[in-house]
């Protein structure tokens, strides 16, 4: 196990794979080579069909710096994997906790800079922009670092999960609640946005970092993926309309222990009324300006086609 080192952080990696020996190569190699930190990979694999976990299997064979988690369970999501990785991983000597897509690229000071940014501002959780980048050569900065808002944390994630760098004591005082919990968190849909309505809700420090330093790898495979586009605003506002993203935001609440807190209450129950009057706080609830303009509208309309 690495020991604390006030000079060089050991940071634990949860990767979580399915599927994924075609990016794994360049993917694993940009996080072992990450500069001013000593790193091991924790790996989570979702029962594959294409090699991945003999993959990963001979890596650990030949580097110390590769853990695999026990193979042959089938998780059903990306989710639901993160959360046995939260729950599974013994995080001891480790000083931080950083979560890893199996398809992204890091560049070389990711992992340094999140630890200053957590050091300097005091911070558990961290998380940041990124580069988006498709296999026809296209590539789009994607700004996630909008001034946090009251209420964001209960309706969007701080940014993709894979950015994602936390503090030991948070990782192990959610790893007691993971544990807690494995059956009631089955139907969370996205682990990044449970972790950080987790760490607010707690009043942990949170910094949202207006600097990218991952290539965040978009493909037909992604299970969400970036939010750019026609096709994936057409997406999502289904989810909306669906329910699904309130729906996520009433079981959050539930598990972070806010359900009984005034502001829930006032419009986890649904109703017209209620979501009118959650339409007016949408300042509160997003941190970007358009995403703000589009929450209220969706709650204008969820009040009159109704939210199940």
């Amino acid at each position: 196990m690495p020991s604390l080192s006030n000079d060089v952080p050991s940071i634990a990696v949860c990767l979580a794979a399915f599927n994924g020996v075609r990016y794994l190569q360049q993917q694993v190699d940009s996080i072992l080579n990450q500069t001013g930190v000593n790193v091991t990979i924790f790996a989570s694999i979702d029962r594959s069909m294409d090699g991945t976990e003999a993959w990963f299997l001979n890596l650990q064979a030949l580097d110390s710096r590769i853990v695999v988690l026990p193979t042959g369970e089938t998780f059903g999501g990306a989710a639901q994997n993160f959360f046995r990785l939260l729950r599974d991983c013994d995080f001891s000597g480790f000083d931080y906790v950083a979560f890893a897509d199996q398809d992204d690229i890091w560049l070389p000071g990711k992992l340094t800079r999140a630890k200053d940014s957590l050091i300097e501002n005091g911070a558990d959780g961290y998380s940041s922009d990124v580069v988006a980048f498709w296999e026809s050569g296209k590539s789009l900065y994607i700004k996630k670092s909008f001034a946090q808002r009251k209420w964001d944390y209960l309706f969007e994630s701080a940014g993709p999960g894979c950015t994602f760098v936390i503090s030991c004591k948070l990782a192990v005082e959610m790893q007691r609640v993971l544990q807690q919990k494995i059956g009631e968190l089955a139907q969370i849909g996205l682990h990044d946005w449970f972790i950080y309505a987790y760490a607010r809700a707690r009043g942990y420090q949170w910094v949202i970092d207006g600097y990218a330093s991952l290539m965040y790898r978009q493909h037909a495979k992604n299970q969400v993926g970036v939010n750019a586009g026609w096709v994936a605003f057409v997406w999502r506002a289904r989810q909306v309309l669906s329910g699904w993203g309130l729906n996520q935001a009433r079981l959050i609440a539930g598990q972070i222990g806010l359900h009984d807190d005034v502001f829930v209450r006032s419009w986890v129950g649904g109703g017209r009324w209620r979501m009118l009057r959650l339409a007016f706080q949408a300042a509160n609830c997003r941190r970007r300006s358009r995403d703000q303009w589009l929450f209220a509208l969706s709650c204008v309309a969820l009040a009159f086609v109704g939210w199940k």
